[in-house]
């Protein structure tokens, strides 16, 4: 049932965001809350926090989630929505960065949105954030652009957590769901990937193989930067390549193509 309340009115925040100090450049900033490290060369800085779009059609959770992301100096919800409708509406109208987005909305699915955000916004990133875990649904999800899927039961890190590890990057999907995945994507395809490896690999230089494995392991650009000894330019370079090559859009597009085909 779609909620009443106006979903254009971003949720009041719980605290403002408190910088202690940031330091020089290439150096850390402290946060006095939450208490925490944060290095001023990744996105989420209390100056310029990471923008939030939050779809769900249920009023408690939609609070939960914008207490725990305006806790956050780093992140900042600045538009919530209860319906496929009125996420439409607000992925036109506001600037963001990250779409938190049930799967089951009212009046349709979140999947929906999926599909229009890479349209409408195409820089912006979408994390699922679903009491479900129906495999079909999110492996469609990751095949529409989404690069995270957030169990709502899940205790393992927080909704800030994942806002700031997409916006950098990575990707977010809890343990068990990533394992499912895995699991299903071997039995499945497993002597067909090792069929048509060959082909497929000899689309991909081994530095790009090599990124792309690093990619699939969760790390950043940055951080791939640093362990390759390479500058992130040069990373997001192969990223790009490693996009064209496999005729993919996302990250979590790629992994997926090179896990089925056994590239890694």
């Amino acid at each position: 049932m779609v909620r009443n309340e106006s979903a254009q009115i971003p949720a009041e925040p719980t605290c403002a965001p408190q910088a202690r100090g940031l330091g020089e450049e290439g150096h850390f900033g402290m946060y006095s809350h939450p208490p925490s490290v944060w290095p001023d060369f990744l996105t989420g800085q209390a100056e310029r926090p990471v923008r939030v779009l939050l779809v769900d059609d249920d009023a408690h959770i939609r609070r939960i989630i914008a207490q725990d992301l305006m806790a956050d100096p780093r992140t900042l919800v600045v538009a919530q929505a209860a319906s496929v409708r009125e996420g439409r509406k607000a992925i036109k109208q506001h600037e963001f960065d990250v779409m938190l987005v049930d799967l089951n909305l009212g009046d349709g699915e979140g999947l929906e949105l999926l599909d229009y955000m890479k349209t409408a916004r195409p820089s912006a990133e979408a994390v699922v954030v679903s009491i479900m875990e129906n495999d079909e649904k999110v492996l469609r999800a990751f095949e529409l652009g989404a690069v995270g899927f957030w169990v709502k039961n899940s205790w393992f890190g927080n909704y800030a957590q994942a806002v700031l590890q997409v916006a950098n990057g990575g990707a977010s999907i809890t343990p068990l769901l990533a394992r499912r995945l895995l699991q299903r994507f071997e039995q499945a395809n497993g002597h067909t990937a090792k069929r048509r490896a060959p082909d497929e690999a000899e689309r991909l230089s081994a530095r790009e193989k090599e990124v792309l494995r690093m990619v699939a392991s969760g790390y950043t650009s940055t951080e791939i930067g640093t362990r390759l000894l390479i500058s992130t330019m040069t990373v997001n370079t192969h990223v790009r390549n490693i996009y064209r090559k496999l005729q993919v859009r996302t990250r979590a597009q790629a992994v997926r193509f090179a896990s089925l085909r056994g590239l890694f």
